[in-house]
């Protein structure tokens, strides 16, 4: 019941719809004295001059202008039957056509104006103009309620617009919203994944020779300590983002390849690098080298421990970046298929992230029963 009474409340109407209404019923009021003619001919036998009704019947239709809002069409259909009769709700009825082009379907409304060319026949037979040819007097009153019926679906179909951009705009932020959490998720995995993979390779060895020399251990631990804190800065320098423009976020270049490289070596691993680069590459160009190399690193890391691992980075401006990382079957176990299926979704994303610089990545197993990642990059000269 409280539901009920509740939708039976009519809106309350803004300052805006205040003086809307308020202009629509003036001009409505204004209309039909101008346009109303032959009053006071006829009598209806009661001893009541028709001039009398014409005019109660105007004020009642521009009173109910005041109810269009909540029923257009109901308000629309009593006011065309009333100026079937009496001219002076002619002005009322204009405004009812065009409150039902603005709220209601374009169906609707050639319904609702197709009816309206009732009271235009009756003024032609039943109130002709000598001034006026009948076709003409016709003519007229069509055109005339056919602008405020056009007027009316001009501003149905702006507000549709307006809701549709609106909707666009909202969808676009939706999108860019979204592209911006795939980023950051990317850049987690990828910052976070090199990380921890030194942090397991340290830890493992730990677990693997508890009776090391004192002094291993305390390397191995200060290792652990030193890539902890280390990943907890590159996760808040990932986080940033949601805070600041990636712009003011520090980035790798492919100058950093050496230090990851130096990481790698340093946590037991046998990496052997190749750079041949004779320039700086362009920064896109370079991050996404790095994040190839950092991913192929890590998932050599944890899927083939022990194995020796080569990186080789070659290319100029005008031939392009090419980034190859292999690793050969010399660890506790071949990294084959193993590793295409545990890190898929690693290569998925880093396939991804070479895809939005206009590269391509490639890997698979090598001949040798290792596995390869190869990536190749756009250089463009002028860059």
């Amino acid at each position: 019941m409280p539901d009920s009474v509740t939708a039976s409340v009519p809106v309350r109407r803004s300052p805006r719809d205040w003086t809307v209404d308020t202009a629509f019923f003036l001009l409505a009021v204004a209309y039909g004295v101008l346009t109303a003619k032959g009053r006071g001919q006829a009598d209806l036998g009661l001893g009541v001059n028709w001039w009398y009704v014409e005019q109660l019947a105007g004020v009642f239709g521009c009173v109910l202008l005041w109810l269009r809002r909540r029923k257009p069409v109901e308000v629309a259909f009593v006011l065309i039957g009333l100026s079937v009769l009496f001219e002076m709700v002619a002005g009322a009825m204009l405004v009812a056509l065009f409150s039902v082009a603005v709220h209601r379907s374009p169906r609707t409304t050639a319904v609702v104006y197709t009816a309206s060319l009732l009271p235009v026949v009756s003024d032609v037979f039943i109130r002709p103009d000598a001034a006026l040819p009948a076709l003409h007097f016709f003519l007229f009153g069509t055109i005339v309620q056919a602008g405020a019926v056009g007027w009316g679906l001009f501003i149905h179909h702006r507000r549709k617009l307006l809701v549709q951009v609106a909707a666009e705009a909202a969808l676009r932020a939706e999108q860019v919203q979204l592209r911006a959490r795939e980023e950051v998720a990317r850049e987690m995995h990828d910052v976070l994944g090199h990380r921890l993979s030194l942090l397991a390779l340290h830890a493992g060895a730990l677990e693997y020779r508890p009776d090391a020399p004192s002094a291993d251990v305390a390397r191995a631990a200060g290792v652990i300590r030193e890539s902890a804190h280390q990943a907890l800065q590159d996760l808040r320098q990932v986080l940033g983002v949601l805070r600041a423009p990636a712009g003011e976020l520090p980035q790798p270049t492919l100058a950093d390849v050496h230090r990851l490289v130096a990481e790698s070596c340093a946590a037991g691993m046998r990496v052997r690098l190749l750079k041949e680069v004779p320039e700086a590459a362009p920064d896109l160009v370079g991050r996404t080298a790095y994040r190839v190399v950092q991913e192929a690193l890590t998932n050599v890391r944890k899927h083939a421990p022990g194995a020796s691992a080569r990186v080789e980075v070659t290319g100029k401006a005008g031939e392009g970046l090419r980034v190859e990382v292999a690793n050969a079957a010399d660890g506790g176990r071949p990294t084959g298929q193993a590793a295409g299926d545990a890190a898929g979704q690693g290569l998925a994303g880093l396939a991804e992230r070479v895809a939005l610089a206009g590269g391509r990545l490639e890997y698979g197993p090598a001949a040798d029963g290792g596995w390869e990642v190869t990536a190749a990059l756009p250089w463009p000269r002028e860059a």
